[in-house]
This record gives C-alpha cells, sequence and structure tokens, in this order.
C-alpha cells in the first residue's frame, strides 16, 4: 500500500510550504508594499531605483514592518514605510516572514538528514 516514510513528509511538507510562501509572498507584495509605496509617492519619495522589477525590496519592506527599532542604515526609507503602514500590512508581513522562515527550515532539515544519500 502507500506508506509515508519520513523524507516524504519532508519532501510533502516543503513542496506545500513553498507554495504557501510564494502566496504570501504575492499578497504582501500586490496588497501591502502597492499601498506604501503608493502613500510614498504622494510625499514625493520613489521606490528604491535599484530594484527595478526584481522584488529584492519585498523582504527589506517586511523585516522593516516587523522589527520595532529604526535601523541607522538601511536600503529603504524605514521611517516613511512604518508611516504608512496599516494593521494588515504588518500582518501580512508576519505571514511572509513567518511562511519563509518555516519553508527554509523545513527544507533545510530535509536536506541535511536525506540529501547526503
Amino acid at each position: 500500500m502507500f506508506e509515508l516514510l519520513t523524507e516524504n513528509w519532508f519532501i510533502y511538507g516543503a513542496g506545500i510550504l513553498f507554495f504557501i510562501c510564494a502566496f504570501c509572498s504575492v499578497c504582501f507584495s500586490r496588497i501591502s508594499i502597492k499601498h506604501i509605496e503608493k502613500e510614498m509617492a504622494k510625499e514625493g519619495k520613489s521606490p528604491p531605483d535599484w530594484d527595478k522589477g526584481i522584488g529584492a525590496r519585498v523582504g527589506a519592506y517586511a523585516v522593516a514592518l516587523i522589527i520595532k527599532r529604526i535601523p541607522p542604515h538601511s536600503i529603504i526609507d524605514t521611517k516613511a514605510v512604518k508611516r504608512h503602514a496599516r494593521k494588515k500590512d504588518i500582518f501580512l508581513a508576519g505571514l511572509f516572514l513567518s511562511s519563509l522562515v518555516l519553508f527554509i527550515t523545513v527544507a533545510g532539515v530535509g536536506y541535511f538528514i536525506y540529501g547526503s544519500e
């Protein structure tokens, strides 16, 4: 019959978490970052010039919304991001980061346990 080994649990878990992480990434990008950058544009601030289409600022926005203190040097305007963030933006940032960390953890543990056969 169909037997689920521990190795299969890691593979299926990492696959499911990959799609959850991708969904959370798209939601955070399309809902939160779009709103924050629209509000920043009203102040005359534009998105970073170095990130034209690759989406590297998504992680920076998420970390800026979750971490309470404002770092002295940042690749984004952290004060403006925090000022324009709504409660659902902070929730989506937390959901995105937690799903990303969970995916990397499950995939990494599965790789180190079963990948070197």
